[in-house]
């Protein structure tokens, strides 16, 4: 468990899931924006080897920042900054990456790895725990279901 009580414990924070789909699906959903808005608090977020584009639900520029990884259908990274709320937009960007690896059995080892926080600790709160999961069990249910979480 992802705990939030110091620096230390949120600078790179660790969120494993598995997914009954295949890497190809999982590449999916986290690069194309009609995915995204369906789990991920409505953000149209798409990745490109060039970039990651954020849109909030309303169209407004939730962040553009720096692709670190593209490699499809296995990992990608980039910056991340979290812009959409006034207490962490003047924070470092931070780096999220996405590891995707296929298991036996037909379903996929989603890793989802947050680092590189240590001078961003109002993002560390806010991303901890609850917020990257409720972002990962949504896309497990969108892809497991074909209906976004709470359908």
């Amino acid at each position: 468990m992802v705990t939030s009580t110091s620096s230390v414990a949120t600078a790179t924070q660790v969120y494993p899931i598995f997914v009954k789909a295949a890497p190809d699906a999982i590449w999916a959903a986290i690069t194309q924006p009609e995915f995204s808005q369906q789990y991920f608090y409505g953000a149209r977020i798409q990745n490109t080897a060039e970039r990651h584009v954020v849109r909030g639900p309303d169209g407004s520029d939730w962040g553009d920042a720096p692709m670190f990884e593209f490699d499809p259908p296995r990992r990608l990274a980039y910056a991340w900054k979290s812009t959409w709320d006034p207490s962490t937009a003047d924070e470092p960007a931070s780096r999220v990456t996405w590891q995707i690896d296929l298991q036996d059995g037909g379903y996929s080892l989603l890793t989802v790895l947050h680092d590189q926080l240590e001078q961003s600790p109002k993002t560390a709160a806010g991303v901890a725990g609850v917020g990257w999961m409720l972002v990962l069990s949504g896309l497990k249910t969108l892809l497991e279901t074909g209906k976004p979480l709470g359908e």
